[in-house]
C-alpha cells in the first residue's frame, strides 16, 4: 500500500497531510480484507453456529472498512460532513468488532488477528478525523 501514498503525495489536490490520510486508506483495506477471511475461517469452524453474530459483525465491519478506504481515497472536491460521518461510523463499527472478535480470541488465532486489525483501523480513523483537515 506504499504506492497509495506516493499517489497521495503527487495528486494535484495533495492534502495537507498526506501520510495521514494513506495510512487510515491501507488499515481500511487491510481490516477489511482480514475481516472477510476471518469470516469465512469462522464458517469452517466446527461449532460455526456459535460464531454467527461474530461473522455477521464481521462482514458488516468489513464492508464499512472498505467503502470508506475508497471514500477516504478521493481527494478531489470532497465534502467534509460526508468524510466525517464515514470515518466516524468506520472507527464505531471496528470498535464494536474488535469487541466481538476479541471475545473469540483465545479460541481462534484468526479473531485475534481481525480485532487487532479493527483497533488498529479504528485508531487511524479517529486520528483522521481529529488530526487533518478533511477538505
Amino acid at each position: 500500500m506504499e504506492n497509495i501514498g506516493i499517489l497521495f503525495a503527487n495528486h494535484p489536490h495533495r492534502p495537507p497531510d498526506p501520510s495521514l490520510i494513506a495510512t487510515c486508506v491501507a488499515a481500511c483495506y487491510e481490516c477489511g480484507s482480514l475481516l472477510v477471511a476471518c469470516s469465512d475461517a469462522c464458517l469452517a469452524e466446527p461449532r460455526v453456529a456459535e460464531l454467527v453474530c461474530c461473522i455477521r459483525t464481521s462482514l458488516d465491519c468489513a464492508d464499512v472498512c472498505l467503502a470508506t478506504a475508497r471514500v477516504v481515497s478521493r481527494l478531489t472536491e470532497p465534502s467534509p460532513m460526508l468524510l466525517e460521518v464515514q470515518l466516524t461510523a468506520c472507527a464505531e463499527a471496528c470498535r464494536v468488532c474488535s469487541e466481538e472478535c476479541d471475545s473469540y480470541a483465545a479460541m481462534f488465532e484468526h479473531c485475534r488477528i481481525c480485532a487487532k486489525a479493527c483497533r488498529a483501523c479504528e485508531q487511524t480513523c479517529r486520528a483522521l478525523l481529529h488530526g487533518a483537515s478533511l477538505t
